[in-house]
């Protein structure tokens, strides 16, 4: 007997955090994309020290959650190399749902930032959807190789992007961190800030707190 893989459509519903309100005193809003283990309510504590009347964060959650060992925390995972495509389409349409209900105005300042798994899906929504953004960060995370120069040409000049990375990042070492440099240069051009900093693969909340400064 021959097994066979079969695919349906059916309705899902996820989670999303957001950290402040959303008022007439907010200047920035930030789509913040986390990190493979992470989820997102615990993800917005690197964005804590911001200033709370000025910044509204969102943070959508990766859908796939698991048990990390040895304390069983749970984490989640944004996609793997199986059914990579379909999983990809899902998460685009999520995104979708996370912006229409939050209802960003066009005249606010407004960042996405993704850290490491959480730049692929970032940088893919932007492609996919022509989102537009006043700056776009890439912390510690690989470029998806399909994404060219073609799929951001939409974005505005005024847009910066901004490529972080820790100099001592255990999951990337010399030849990748060149990798990418290179890559967000042919991606982006002169738009692109280069933002080494010494330490491993953590989130830099000191650089995160100056992007707004």
């Amino acid at each position: 007997m021959i097994p066979q893989e079969k695919e349906i459509t059916y309705r899902a519903t996820n989670s999303y955090s957001t950290l402040n309100t959303f008022n007439e005193r907010t200047k920035t809003i930030w789509l913040v994309c986390h990190g493979m283990g992470y989820l997102s309510r615990y993800f917005l504590r690197y964005f804590d020290e911001l200033n709370a009347e000025e910044n509204y964060i969102i943070a959508p959650q990766a859908p796939s959650k698991f048990y990390i060992q040895p304390k069983m925390h749970v984490g989640a995972n944004w996609l793997t190399k199986v059914d990579t495509e379909a999983g990809t389409e899902n998460i685009m349409n999520y995104f979708d749902a996370v912006l229409e209900a939050e209802q960003i105005p066009e005249n606010i300042n407004f960042i996405v930032l993704g850290y490491s798994q959480g730049v692929s899906v970032a940088l893919r929504y932007l492609a996919k959807r022509q989102l537009r953004c006043n700056q776009l960060v890439i912390h510690s995370g690989v470029i998806p190789k399909e994404l060219t120069p073609k799929n951001f040409e939409y974005l505005p000049k005024e847009t910066a992007v901004k490529l972080i990375y820790g100099t001592e990042d255990e999951y990337l070492d010399e030849a990748r961190i060149e990798h990418e440099t290179a890559r967000a240069k042919a991606l982006f051009h002169s738009r692109v800030s280069i933002i080494p900093f010494k330490g491993k693969h953590v989130v830099n909340v000191d650089l995160i707190n100056v992007l707004v400064s």
